[in-house]
């Protein structure tokens, strides 16, 4: 089978397109026919040797979707010919066929393929961080850095539909701003001195680390929460005394979908399901913003990691 991989960490240029056998689904497993991946900050962090060096050629890709076109035993509930989006906690999506455990297979009810084959690992995060790590409820106010972004941009739906009642959302740029006002946010600021403009809130979403991430606790109101869920400044970790959460009210928590998939992968599906029965009613859509062909990954990645692609980009694999 057709699929991009690297051998050796570094740039976008390892990446190359390679021959590989086509994977055979385990138990509890089930093989897919990929027609689109999704294309994730974290791919461009496994990339680079964030989560280690390859061994042998690693294929990136944490999601994807496609037909069933194989079934291993103990699988239940899915059938071959099948439409689902899969999370794949090893990677794999950038291929022509991935393995994926049936736990992290989503039935695209009346969801196209196109939609699913970006939403697996973002809805699932946006929907879990919001619910299970900031504990949202309605009535409270979130901010989300990286707005413009694929979590980011679902977050602020998600967030709306379960009942927040204001949404501010932080980008790197002019532009980024003015795209990210599509998603209903109610104040949309840049993130180099966004602490001197964003009101109080209950809530902050964090995939940046770093000084952002510093910054966004002066930001919390009474009793507000600090939800990490990804460091894509790459800065060292943050050593942070414990007293001042205490003095001023402040929790810090985490949302991190692999150590679910590890951990607690039922909790993971429950979130998964609760994120795309949003998409399926209509409440939340997906902004597609890219669709490049497999073998354009590197190019992909390449705007990815230079801060210049906003809400989805894909590839197209069948």
């Amino acid at each position: 089978m057709r699929a991009i991989g690297f051998d050796v960490n570094g740039g976008p240029d390892v990446l190359r397109q390679v021959e590989l056998p086509v994977p055979e689904p385990g138990p509890g497993e089930i093989l897919v026919r990929v027609a689109y991946a999704g294309v994730n900050y974290g791919e461009v962090q496994h990339r680079l040797g964030d989560f280690g060096a390859p061994d042998g050629i690693d294929v990136p890709g944490f999601e994807a979707s496609g037909e069933v076109v194989e079934v291993g035993s103990d699988v239940t509930g899915l059938t071959t010919g099948e439409p689902v989006a899969v999370y794949l906690p090893s990677g794999g999506g950038y291929a022509e066929y991935a393995v994926a455990s049936a736990e992290f297979a989503f039935p695209l009810d009346g969801i196209s393929l196109r939609d699913g084959g970006g939403a697996a690992l973002v809805l699932t995060t946006a929907y879990g961080v919001l619910s299970a790590a900031a504990r949202l409820t309605p009535g409270d106010s979130v901010l989300i850095h990286a707005a413009a972004g694929g979590v980011g941009s679902a977050a602020a739906q998600i967030a709306r539909s379960l009942g927040a009642a204001a949404v501010h959302g932080t980008v790197g740029s002019p532009a980024k701003a003015r795209y990210a006002k599509r998603f209903g946010y109610d104040g949309i600021h840049l993130r180099d001195g966004f602490a001197g403009a964003v009101p109080e809130v209950d809530v902050v979403l964090d995939p940046v680390g770093g000084p952002t991430r510093l910054a966004s606790l002066d930001v919390l109101a009474p009793f507000g929460r600090l939800a990490v869920y990804g460091e894509a400044a790459r800065r060292p970790d943050l050593e942070l005394p414990v007293l001042p959460f205490w003095k001023r009210n402040r929790s810090l928590t985490g949302y991190n979908i692999a150590d679910l998939a590890r951990r607690r992968p039922a909790l993971l599906r429950a979130h998964g399901l609760a994120a795309f029965s949003l998409l399926a009613s209509g409440t939340i859509a997906p902004d597609i913003t890219a669709e490049l062909p497999l073998a354009d990954a590197a190019r992909a990645h390449a705007t990815l990691e230079a801060g210049l692609s906003r809400g989805k980009t894909l590839l197209r694999v069948a």
